[in-house]
This record gives structure tokens, sequence and C-alpha cells, in this order.
């Protein structure tokens, strides 16, 4: 009787001393809306799936935001284990000497099971990944079938010119916004130029060396550009300002706007407000373009220096977890963000949920993604980059309000936008690209 009860009270003390030396850490995230609601779920999942460890999952209100703060934090020694980072702080990051390889702490994860993408975008040249993609998107067209059935169209525009056409139509037949952007640079630069094999900046994209120039003034997105300064004026084409929603995503989700170019994380709350009235395809492609593969969008999650081994072994079964191909799936279907393994988007097709509605954009942007690449398609390694989409904003609006030429406005990004990219040189001046 002894025995038993001295096993008891061992057993119950070392439940105790487990408990007790469970690992907490915190995730720092930047998004809100649905997508926030599928982070905090998916945190929820981990911490009742074991007791071993508890990750508390922190919002900071924004990609941009969280980035300052995280800056700042690990400056003061009171950083996360982990954080999530936009795609276009990638290159900061990886220089800065905060973060730990995701590949180096994790060897044993077969990391080439990630699609082309979205792994080429957080690899090093030595095909080291630097951290582990999560709320992967990409850029799609949606389009709004029961408003272009209206004017006799029955399929979505494929490319540029038959895009036109369509909105010519819709805008003759009365429709006030028959197409809607918000002119961002993510999409209309940066994803315009990779899916044509056009490079932004000199040594393609940054890739080849930090003397980078950009280079999108002249040519084919030059010309894009235009032709949405042009279009604007006609009457076919309406930026955020325009609509009565006052942003492009809530005036295609309200009906509107008929047609829009937009991320993959824009599906779930597109397709709450119109269920099958949506219907996708790839992002456009102007005529006599091959078309290449599209930039992973979204975020990864970074593993930042100075921390415990217990504290990184919790954060290593965190990323587990949110690797498993469950978990992708169901966050794809409460966000539309897509699968970023090749394991996850078979599982899907396998259980035949990808035909669903609610997935749609599952396998259309994985198949983006994966399209032929080049090496002006693989990512972009360009210094100070979030200051510089602020300035290519700046510049462009400047010219869709009528205050200087589009021309005038790409010149003056171009030109400020290399005085941040000699800055960063200079910052890491002899350093060599990781």
């Amino acid at each position: 009787m002894k025995t038993k009860l001295f096993a008891a009270t061992a057993v119950a003390t070392l439940a105790l001393a487990g408990a007790a030396q469970a690992t907490d850490i915190e995730f720092w995230y930047g998004n809100t809306g649905r997508p926030e609601q599928a982070i905090q779920n998916a945190c929820k999942l981990f911490n009742e799936s074991q007791s071993e460890h508890s990750v508390k999952c922190v919002g900071q209100g924004g990609y941009e935001a969280g980035m300052q703060k995280a800056i700042a934090a690990f400056r003061s020694n009171e950083h996360p284990v982990l954080i999530q980072f936009f795609d276009a702080g990638t290159l900061d990051l990886m220089l800065s000497g905060a973060v730990v390889p995701v590949s180096e702490i994790m060897p044993d994860v077969d990391w080439s099971d990630y699609n082309v993408g979205a792994r080429s975008y957080y690899q090093t040249s030595k095909g080291e990944l630097m951290s582990q993609p999560y709320n992967g998107s990409t850029l799609l067209f949606y389009a709004n079938m029961e408003q272009l059935g209206k004017v006799g169209v029955t399929a979505v525009p494929q490319t540029w010119e038959e895009l036109h056409d369509v909105a010519v139509k819709l805008k003759d037949a009365g429709h006030a916004c028959p197409f809607v952007t918000d002119a961002h640079p993510w999409r209309v630069l940066e994803q315009f130029s990779a899916r044509h094999g056009l490079a932004i900046a000199t040594n393609h994209n940054g890739y080849s060396g930090l003397d980078a120039e950009y280079s999108f003034n002249k040519g084919k997105v030059a010309e894009h550009l235009n032709n949405l300064y042009t279009w604007r004026k006609d009457g076919l084409v309406k930026l955020n300002q325009d609509t009565e929603a006052g942003k492009y995503t809530d005036a295609f989700n309200a009906g509107e706007c008929a047609m829009m170019e937009g991320s993959t994380g824009s599906y779930g709350a597109a397709f709450k407000a119109l269920g099958d009235k949506v219907k996708l395809a790839m992002a456009p492609m102007y005529e006599g373009f091959e078309r290449h593969n599209t930039f992973i969008g979204g975020a990864s999650i970074w593993v930042m220096k100075g921390h415990s081994t217990e504290e990184i072994e919790a954060a290593k079964a965190f990323l587990d977890f949110l690797r498993e191909d469950d978990q992708q799936i169901e966050f794809t279907r409460m966000t539309g963000y897509m699968p970023v393994t090749m394991s996850a988007m078979k599982k899907l097709k396998e259980s035949g949920k990808s035909d669903d509605l609610e997935f749609a954009t599952a396998e259309m942007g994985v198949a983006s993604l994966n399209m032929p690449g080049s090496e002006d398609s693989q990512g972009l390694r360009l210094g100070f980059y979030v200051q510089f989409r602020d300035i290519f904003k700046e510049e462009t609006q400047k010219a869709f309000n009528g205050e200087q030429t589009m021309q005038v406005a790409l010149d003056a990004a171009k030109k400020r936008g290399d005085e941040l990219l000699r800055r960063f040189e200079q910052t890491y001046k002899g350093v060599k690209l990781p």
C-alpha cells in the first residue's frame, strides 16, 4: 500500500514538475480581420494539443507596425521568439543579425516540400531557408460574373487587352466601376513585373549585389502604369478614393465594382459577400509575353536570436504544428491564403475539397506561384524596400491626382528609390548577400 502511495505521489510530483517547466513564448503577428481570427484559432489549438509549451499570439495591428516594434524590442532585449514579417522586409531582416535561419535550427525538415514561389523568396543563394513561409498569398484576378454576364461576357478576361474591352462594355452599359485597384506596388509593380518576366531593378532585382538600381521607369512597367492612368481618366478604372466604399476590396465585395486584381488572402471576404458570383483567374498578361511565376505575398515566420534552448524548442514545436497539412488546410479555409507546402496541397486535392468554392484560391494560386521562373521572377533583394513602397505610392498618387504626369512620377520614384538603395549599400558596405 505504501509502495502504491509512493508511486502515485511520485507521478503527481513529476506531473507538477512538468507543468512548472512548461515553456511560454510569444509570437508577434501583423494580420487583422479574418486572418487574425485564423491565427488566434491556430494558437488556441496548439496550446490545447499539448502541455509542454504555451504560445501567446500577440497582434501588432499591421505588418509595418509589427516590424518597427520588433526592431525596438530587439534593441532593448525584449523581443519575442517568433515574429511574422511580410515579404517587403526580407532583405532588411536577412542582414539584420537579429534572426536565426529556420533551416539551421530545424535541419530535419523537408524544406523542399515548400512550393517554388514560397521557398525561393525566403532562401539564401545557398538554398538555406531563412524563415518558414506561413500566410502565403499571390495575386489573382477577381470578376463578378453576374455583372459581366449582363454585358454578354461569360469568361474572365485573361489579358489586359481583353480586360480593357470588357471594361469598355461595362462602362457603355452604365456601370460606374468596371475595374478597381489601389495601385499598390505589390500589385501594379512587383507582381506585374514578375509574371511578365521583367525586373524592376538591375542585378536581377538585387540578387546579384547591393549596387542595384531601379529600372521600372522604362519599358512595359511604365507603359502599364500609364495605361492605368489613362483608363482612370476614361472611367474604366477606379482607385480607393474614387469608390463609395473607400477601399478597392470593399468596393468589389459590395458589388460596386465588377473586376479587381487582388491577393488570394482577399478571397475569404469576397466569397462571404458574393458567393458563387465571384470567379477567379490568374492575373492578366499583356499579349506577346510568356507567363512566369508570380511572387509569394503575405508573410513568413522568423526565429529571433537571444533566446534559451527551451524557448527555441517551443518555437520549433509551434512551427511544426503550423506546418501540418491539416493546419494549413484549415488556415486556407478560413482566410483564402494558400497552402505553402506541396504535401498540404496534395492532401487538399485528395480530399476533394479543392473543388469547393471556399478553397477556390488554393490550386490556382499555387499554380501561379509554380509557373516557369526566371532570374527576374525569383523575388526581391532590395534594401529599405518598405520605405520604397511608400515613395512609389506617393509619387504615383500625385500623377493620378493630376499633379504630375505618370512618367514624371516614375522617374521621381526611381531617383528617390535609388537614393535609398545607396544608403542601404553604404550601411552594409562589404557585406555579401546570403
